[in-house]
Parts: structure tokens; C-alpha cells; sequence
């Protein structure tokens, strides 16, 4: 047995830790008089009050817990997913500002923005030339200034990845830009800032969340530090994902989901994800769906499959006995079977009423091209057991 682990430099957990904030970044100050300069990345600014006003009243102001440490932050706004020419929009903005540290907090796009932009004001070229499939595929070569990941969602753990998935409209769809020198110095992670989610972003980003521990427990990556992980996940999630969604203030159940999607992070980054996030990178590039909502109406037709596909080639294998682990830490019960777990997550998914991929427009007419690019994505290569395109066109045609 051989695996490597990596994760964030340092990783801060608790509510209340956002109050934290100016002295973590003044701890990357230089040693001389000139104020340190922090691009910030949010989409918090820009989509929602909602979040900085909840804050306020509670005597927590953003922006002031770091001006009073003299630090100067300079915002930089992301309203949409990230893209190669946000990233570069980003670095510019960072250039001529003479920033330092870069600070994301927001969901998922505005950390992998975030991630991006800070790897990059380190390594030259642009973009391009180090994404995979579109790009170039150079390896990056140099750590990128310090970077601050602080997650206002419990689903995408992108404060503990080593990746960004950038959308490149020209080409229609989103690959990663990766390396080990893209992990966060420091991961924050407050529960009390996913207290404002509504019910339909909690329930989209809870089913990612859940999706990104139950792919790395079954990916043919997984090890044994990635699967510790993801069982206590996967407890985590199916005790508070539906009460979360029922009711977003109770701070027990929003710190299960926090912890959820910290403990998915960490194990996508060091095991392999699988055959849902194939499809998801596809679908993302080539319609304007959420990256979540998409995760959530492929789960429990991918289990599915993969279950079918495994009983029919892989009677003995691991990865079937593995299906029936996950049945059985999600619906609690001891005798549960890999068909048991797969009803469980479709009761879920009904009860959180996530919408089917036709809702944003993917019809059968595109399905085979959907299947050929899925086919060749990274994630997939970590399925558990190689579905043949037949399966896959199957499993998209009952999503939507």
C-alpha cells in the first residue's frame, strides 16, 4: 500500500472564528513599514447583502476587522462562476494593487477564483498554459503568494482542494487548473457563516457536500486516511442534511454540514472523485447550471448504475462490499444493502427537492456528446468500475 495526503498548511474550525480574520492575515505582513495589501476575492459582496448584514448585527464587520490591522483590502467582486478570464481579470487586479496575500470567501467560485489567482501571480504565462484538456497542461512550478480560503457554503470543501475548475465558454466546459502549491495556508471554517443559506442553496450544496464523500470512499483512489474521513462524512450529513434544510439556524446541524463538506475536501484532494463530478465538469461547461444542483439530480442515478454495473462484472469486489458500507452509514440500520443506500438518496433527493437536469436545459439531443467528453474527464477515471458509454447515456437520460 502506497498514498500520499495533503491538505491546507493550517486549518481553522469553530463558529465565531471569522472574528479571527485581521490578525491571521497580518500575520503575512512583510517586516517593515508598508501596509500589507490583500486582494479579496467575495461573491458575497456583490450576490447578496444578506450575509455581511447578519454579521453586522452581531458586531462583526468585515472589512473593519481588517482595516484596523492595517491591512488594505481591495475587493474584487465575483458574480458568476469562475472562468479563465475572471482569473485574469483577477490577476490584474492584483498587479496593479501590489497584492500580497489574496483572501477568498464565498461559496466555491469565489475560493477557486481565489486559488487561481493567487498560484498564478507566482508562475508566469497565463492560465492557459497550465489547465488541462483545453490548455496546455504545464505543471506549475511555484508556490503562489499566501492565500486565506474562508467558505460561506457547506458543499463544495474547495477551502481544502488543490484544484480550480475554470469554465471556458469558448470551448464549453470547465477543467481544473491543479497543483499542490494551490492548498490554502490557512482553511477558516465558520458554521455561523452558512446560517443565511435558504433552503434550496443549503440543499444543493448539502448534496454535493454528501456526493464528494461517498465518490472518494468509492474511488479506486481511495486510502485509508480518505476513508476515515469519509464515513464520519457521511454520518455527519445524513444525520443533519435534511434538518438543516427544514431548519437553517440550528448551529448543531449547520456544524455537522460544515464538517461534511471540510471532510469531503480533504478526501477529493487525496483520493479520486467518480463518475457524477464527470458528468458535472461536462454539464457545467456547456449549460449556466449550478455546480451542486447538478451533483445532486446525477447521484442517485450514478450510485445506481454503479451498483447494477458491479453486481453484473464485479460480483466479489470491493467496491461492491463498499456500497453496502455507505447504505449502511446512511440509513443507520446494520443489514442495509448497496440498493438500500440508493433509495435512501433518492428519498433525499425527492424530500429536498432538487430539480431534474432539464430544468437547465440539457435535452436527449446531446446527450451522446454529453457521454464522449464525461467519458475522457478526470473524474471519471476514479469511478469505481468503468461504465460503458451505453450505462452512461442511461444514467443522463434518467436525470433528466
Amino acid at each position: 500500500m502506497r498514498f500520499e495526503f495533503t491538505t491546507a498548511t493550517r486549518i481553522i474550525f469553530g463558529a465565531g472564528t471569522i472574528s479571527e480574520i485581521g490578525a491571521l492575515c497580518a500575520g503575512f505582513a512583510a517586516h517593515n513599514d508598508s501596509p500589507l495589501t490583500v486582494l479579496f476575492v467575495t461573491n458575497t459582496l456583490s450576490a447578496s447583502r444578506t450575509l455581511i448584514d447578519q454579521l453586522a448585527d452581531q458586531g462583526i464587520h468585515l472589512l473593519d476587522l481588517l482595516t484596523q490591522k492595517g491591512i488594505n483590502p481591495i475587493p474584487f467582486l465575483v458574480s458568476e462562476e469562475p472562468s479563465v478570464d475572471l482569473v485574469q481579470a483577477g490577476i490584474q487586479t492584483a498587479l496593479q494593487n501590489n497584492c500580497t496575500v489574496v483572501l477568498g470567501l464565498g461559496g466555491g467560485s469565489a475560493i477557486d477564483t481565489a486559488k487561481a489567482i493567487a498560484v498564478m501571480l507566482t508562475n508566469p504565462g497565463n492560465v492557459l498554459d497550465y489547465l488541462e484538456v483545453i490548455g496546455r497542461g504545464k505543471p506549475i512550478s511555484q508556490p503562489g503568494v499566501p492565500l486565506i480560503a474562508i467558505p460561506t457554503t457547506a458543499g463544495t470543501g474547495a477551502e481544502v482542494t488543490a484544484n480550480a475548475v475554470l469554465a471556458s465558454p469558448q470551448h464549453r466546459v470547465k477543467v481544473s487548473l491543479r497543483s499542490p502549491y494551490m492548498l490554502a495556508r490557512i482553511a477558516l471554517i465558520d458554521p455561523v457563516l452558512t446560517y443565511h443559506l435558504p433552503p434550496a442553496v443549503t440543499a444543493s450544496t448539502g448534496l454535493d457536500a454528501l456526493t464528494q464523500l461517498i465518490e472518494p470512499y468509492l474511488s479506486n483512489k481511495a486510502n485509508p486516511l480518505t476513508d476515515a474521513l469519509c464515513r464520519e462524512g457521511m454520518q455527519r450529513a445524513a444525520l443533519s442534511l435534511q434538518k438543516v434544510y427544514e431548519n437553517g439556524n440550528n448551529p448543531a446541524d449547520r456544524e455537522n454540514m460544515a464538517l461534511a463538506s471540510l471532510f469531503g475536501g480533504i478526501a477529493l484532494a487525496n483520493a479520486k472523485l467518480g463518475a457524477v463530478h464527470g458528468f458535472a465538469g461536462v454539464l457545467g461547461g456547456m449549460y449556466h447550471a449550478p455546480h451542486g444542483a447538478i451533483c445532486a439530480a446525477l447521484l442517485p442515478q450514478v450510485m445506481q448504475m454503479n451498483v447494477k454495473a458491479l453486481q453484473q462484472r464485479q460480483p466479489g469486489s470491493e467496491s461492491l462490499e463498499k456500497f453496502h458500507q455507505v447504505a449502511r452509514i446512511l440509513t443507520g440500520v446494520p443489514t442495509a444493502s448497496a440498493g438500500d443506500g440508493v433509495t435512501w438518496i433518492k428519498e433525499l433527493v425527492n424530500t429536498l427537492q432538487i430539480p431534474p437536469l432539464g430544468k437547465y436545459g440539457v435535452s436527449k439531443s446531446e446527450v451522446k456528446t454529453i457521454v464522449e467528453k464525461t467519458i475522457v474527464a478526470s473524474s471519471t477515471k476514479g469511478n469505481p468500475i468503468e461504465l460503458l458509454p451505453e450505462e452512461l447515456e442511461q444514467i443522463l437520460i434518467e436525470s433528466l
